[in-house]
Order: C-alpha cells, then structure tokens, then sequence
C-alpha cells in the first residue's frame, strides 16, 4: 500500500468519525500573529507547543532555512497578505540550531539533480534566464545572523506597515528552547 492510499485512508476514517471538529477555527489567528520558521520536521508540533499555540492561534509561513531570499517572493506575499487581510499585528521569525540550510552545499544538491535525471540543458537554460543556482541553493554560516537578516528584511520592505513588531528568534529543536535574536519593539 502507498503512502497516499495510506493518507486518504486515514482521512476518509477522520472525515467519518467527525475527528475534524476539535480543530474548527476561523481563517483569522487569534493571536494576531504570523510567524515565518523553517520546514524542518522537529519543528511540527514542538514550534506550537513550545511557545503555547494551539490550532486557530497563528498563521505560519515555512520554508527551508525561515529565510526571505527575495524581497517579492512568495514568502513576503504571504506574510504581507497575513498583515493586510488576515488580521496579524506582529510578526516572528524563528530559526532554529542544527538547520540544514546552514550545511547545504549547492554543489551537491546540483550533483543529486543530475543523478535523478535532470539534465545539463536544464542547468544552462536555468543559468541563461539569470538565475545563479549556487547562489538560489546557498545556505547559511550563523542562524542568529539568517533570522537577522529575514527580519531586516521584513521590516524594511516598501509595503509593510511600520507599526508592525517583527521579531527574531532561535528555537533548539531538541528542548523547544527560545532565544531572542531580534525584539521587534
């Protein structure tokens, strides 16, 4: 059995038995709250936990690294629509130790592209509409330095609102640790 057989599956059972109930909410955080972390798995249920949110209390943004790489990209869209038209009055991003984007090597993940197929005409056609690979796929050196620069990021952009708190943070994702690298006020 596959993997989604074995999701829709589950789902048709939580579906039936009306599981979904315990988490009804509205599509406006309680908290008025965005926040902006990392994809990574750890973070699933100990980010929420950790910091007392429950279903309903935030909107959260992920990505690998919680990084803004490009200032009208996708992740300052949602965060913009998020302040705009989903009610959040402040805004976190929080990073966390041992991220895999402070190891990634863009040599490497080119190199796992070609071993699964993707060819050297699909690399220079990349490279011939401006974009660099290496430096799309660059990670980062300091996680405090990263959430920094996200929050500068945010901050600054042409059309945010300048009365919205942007804080950063790094959170362990073995104890569900907080530290404060940015307080937005």
């Amino acid at each position: 059995m596959s993997l989604l057989t074995n999701i829709l599956d589950y789902n048709e059972q939580f579906v039936k038995e009306q599981s979904y109930e315990e988490y009804r909410t509205t599509k406006f955080p309680d908290k008025r709250l965005v926040i902006l972390t990392c994809m990574d798995t750890r973070l699933v249920e100990l980010l929420p936990k950790s910091m007392n949110m429950k279903n309903g209390d935030v909107k959260i943004v992920k990505n690998a690294g919680a990084v803004v790489m490009h200032p009208f990209g996708s992740i300052m869209r949602s965060l913009l629509v998020a302040v705009y038209e989903l009610q959040a009055d402040e805004v976190l991003v929080i990073g966390h130790h041992d991220c895999g984007m402070s190891a990634i090597n863009s040599h490497q993940i080119l190199e796992k592209m070609k071993n699964r197929g993707i060819s050297e005409d699909t690399f220079n056609t990349v490279g011939y509409s401006g974009i660099d690979l290496h430096e799309w796929l660059k990670g980062f050196s300091s996680v405090q330095e990263s959430v920094s620069h996200s929050v500068d990021m945010i901050k600054h952009h042409p059309l945010m609102d300048k009365k919205i708190p942007v804080h950063g943070l790094v959170i362990s994702p073995e104890t569900g640790k907080l530290d404060l690298v940015v307080d937005g006020y």
